[in-house]
Formats: C-alpha cells, sequence, structure tokens
C-alpha cells in the first residue's frame, strides 16, 4: 500500500463521501441518498459494561444493538425502535415513511462480550455525542427491561479518540475486525498465533462486526458506509488478504499488538 499523508487521507474522503445516490435494496450500503461532507474527523469510540460485566447476552441482545446502530442513527427522534426488530436478517434498508438524517457515518463495528468499538464520522455538528447518547441510552433502557435489573449498564458516556495520525487510522480498522479473536485465540495480543486456520475461519464466521461486509459477505451492509475504508484499502478480496497477512506476520515478528482500548 502507498503511504499517504494526513492531507491525502483527508482528500480520498472527500472524494468518496461526495454527493452519491444508493438504492434501497439490503446490497447497498445503506438507505441514505444523499452524503453532504460536513468534515472528515475520524472517531475510535469505545464503551464497556460497568465492572466489565457482559453486556450482550444473547445474539438477540447483539442483533438488537446493531438493529439500534441503524435506527439511532437519525437526528429525527426515534419512537419505536422494536419495529423492524424480528428476524436476523432483518438489518438495513426498510420501507419507512420518513426518511433518515444521518448523524454519523459508521466505517467499521465490533460487539465484544462486555464491551463494542465504533469507527465513526460526524455527518452533522455534534452527529457523534448525539448517536452515542441515543444509543447507549437506549439499549440500556432496552437490557434493563429485559432482564429485569435497574441502573447503569455501562461504565461511563463513552471513550472516543480522535484519529489524528495515518499510522493510527491504517491500524485502526484491523484492529477493530481481529478484537473477536479474544474469545478464540487470545494469543494474538502477544503477537502469536497457535492455529491460523482456526483464527482465520472463526474471523470469518463471526457475525457481529463490520469485517464480513468488508470482505464481500453481506452482513449488516446497511448499517455501515463502506466507500472510505474500501477506497482506501482496496476491494474486498484485497482487505481480506490484508488483515489475513497480518495475522500470518504474527508467527513471525516478536511484536505485541497495539491495545488501543487504552489510548
Amino acid at each position: 500500500m502507498n503511504n499517504r499523508s494526513s492531507t491525502s487521507i483527508r482528500k480520498l474522503y472527500q472524494k468518496t463521501a461526495g454527493l452519491f445516490s444508493l438504492s434501497s435494496t439490503l446490497n447497498d450500503i445503506g438507505c441514505h441518498s444523499e452524503y453532504d461532507l460536513f468534515n472528515m474527523e475520524l472517531y475510535h469510540v469505545l464503551n464497556r459494561g460497568v465492572d466489565k460485566r457482559v453486556i450482550f447476552l444473547s445474539d438477540r441482545d447483539r442483533l438488537r444493538f446493531v438493529n439500534d446502530l441503524y435506527d439511532f442513527n437519525n437526528e429525527n427522534r426515534v419512537i419505536n425502535t422494536s419495529r423492524s426488530f424480528q428476524k436476523l436478517n432483518d438489518i438495513g434498508c426498510r420501507s419507512e415513511k420518513d426518511e433518515r438524517i444521518l448523524l454519523v457515518n459508521i466505517h467499521a463495528f465490533c460487539l465484544m462480550p462486555n464491551h463494542y468499538h465504533l469507527l465513526l464520522s460526524p455527518r452533522v455538528e455534534g452527529g457523534i455525542s448525539k448517536f452515542m447518547k441515543k444509543i447507549n441510552m437506549g439499549y440500556a433502557k432496552y437490557f434493563n427491561e429485559k432482564y429485569k435489573r435497574s441502573g447503569a449498564l455501562f461504565q461511563g458516556k463513552y471513550k472516543s479518540v480522535m484519529v489524528k495520525k495515518e499510522s493510527h487510522f491504517i491500524y485502526l480498522p484491523y484492529y477493530i475486525h481481529l478484537n473477536p479473536l479474544d474469545l478464540n485465540s487470545p494469543e494474538w495480543r502477544m503477537g502469536k498465533l497457535n492455529n491460523l486456520d482456526k483464527a482465520t475461519k472463526f474471523l470469518e464466521n463471526y457475525r457481529w462486526s463490520s469485517f464480513l461486509d468488508y470482505i464481500g459477505k453481506n452482513n449488516f451492509p446497511s448499517v455501515i458506509f463502506r466507500n472510505f475504508i474500501s477506497d482506501f484499502f482496496g476491494n474486498s478480496k484485497n482487505y481480506k488478504d490484508q488483515i489475513f497477512n497480518q495475522l500470518k506476520e504474527m508467527n513471525s515478528e516478536d511484536k505485541k499488538v497495539l491495545n488501543l482500548e487504552n489510548e
């Protein structure tokens, strides 16, 4: 991959986030019809359960959160987020009377048992804070009602780190999409893999991230804005090859994985 300055990243973002139209099918990126560039700020956003408690107890919980990523990404008031919460493949473009006014672009995401990662850029002023307030409050309300509990679900508002360096940006999508290996091959954080085939197969079957959409498998395509990362890292085959090459190199280099959760 060619080296690019932070200026070129801005130009790429402006290029890929220009005005364009999208059809309303599950095979497309989203339901929004046009994108007007607000700015190119990128943020790594994460939050975890209070006292590191598990916040996703079932696939239905994970699906609900992904559904919320879609529904709450709307400057308009969202009255009922459960209207589309029926089937495991029912996230994405739906026939809706009211057009969404997106708060953010969701470039990547990953759900883990007790935390989540998001890579976001704002679409409107204050978009990230508005979106995160809706997400955290909405999911906590759902979770507390379902499991008959009260009190805070998350350990705080959320953690947000602005991406300022190109090296940080290039590393982030890989880091977010490799996080599920904590559940299958935790040694990856030490820069080692005991079983490469086991790790790659696990990632290719882990549904609760945007990774599958970036390697050409429609999973939750309407939740994420793929253009920016796809144009930077290449098509789905290139991205898949690059991330799996990262895994292969782990066993040939004595190098720990940078933990971006302690930024």
